[in-house]
């Protein structure tokens, strides 16, 4: 459709877990896509934000992404993307029959989103998480969630032990540091919000 006078791809899609759409047009037009909406937007109290609170936001409704969370070194059902995977199709593909039986077998490992007892010092990726003193996966992404008040992290962990409240630790800078699965996303878990 035309936006302020852009041709654009619009998807009803948020990332940052409210009702919003992502724009997309060519080069060409972005800087008079741009000057549209903050002019439309003015009266709205329209303002900018960056990346890093987006991160935020994301990891306040459960959301993994790309590069961190989802890799090639994951697979669907270990991530979770298995449930928009089609192996009921009669086509192959490469890894299909993978994927059918892991899909029988079950995952070995799960992602899984923590609230951290960080005490002002977040997760950046990578940091060990142990259960019962033992290391057993490792934090994919994470950072402070501005609006619920918590440090999250998200990261895998033996599919075994991928349980609602299921009690764990993670060392932050040296120090281990409690954490629990939060099963259902802390902002708008029924995602009213973005269907509003």
């Amino acid at each position: 459709m035309t936006v302020g006078g852009a041709p654009c791809l619009v998807a009803r899609v948020s990332f940052t877990g409210e009702l919003g759409y992502e724009l997309y047009t060519a080069p060409a037009y972005q800087l008079g896509l741009f000057e549209a909406i903050e002019r439309a937007g003015a009266d709205l109290g329209l303002k900018l934000f960056g990346g890093r609170a987006l991160m935020s936001m994301r990891l306040e409704k459960n959301w993994g992404v790309w590069t961190l969370d989802f890799r090639p070194d994951f697979t669907p059902a270990e991530s979770g993307l298995d449930a928009f995977m089609r192996l009921d199709k009669p086509a192959d593909f490469i890894g299909k029959a993978a994927a059918l039986a892991e899909r029988k077998r079950g995952p070995e490992k799960c992602l899984v989103v923590l609230v951290v007892d960080a005490e002002g010092v977040d997760v950046n990726r990578d940091e060990p998480l142990f259960h019962g003193g033992k290391c057993v996966g490792y934090v994919t992404s994470g950072g402070y969630g501005h609006y619920v008040k918590k440090s999250i992290a998200l990261g895998y962990v033996p599919a075994a032990l991928a349980k609602p409240g299921e009690a764990f630790e993670v060392e932050i800078l040296g120090t281990m540091r409690p954490a629990r699965i939060q099963a259902e996303p802390l902002y708008d878990p029924t995602g009213a919000r973005m269907r509003s």
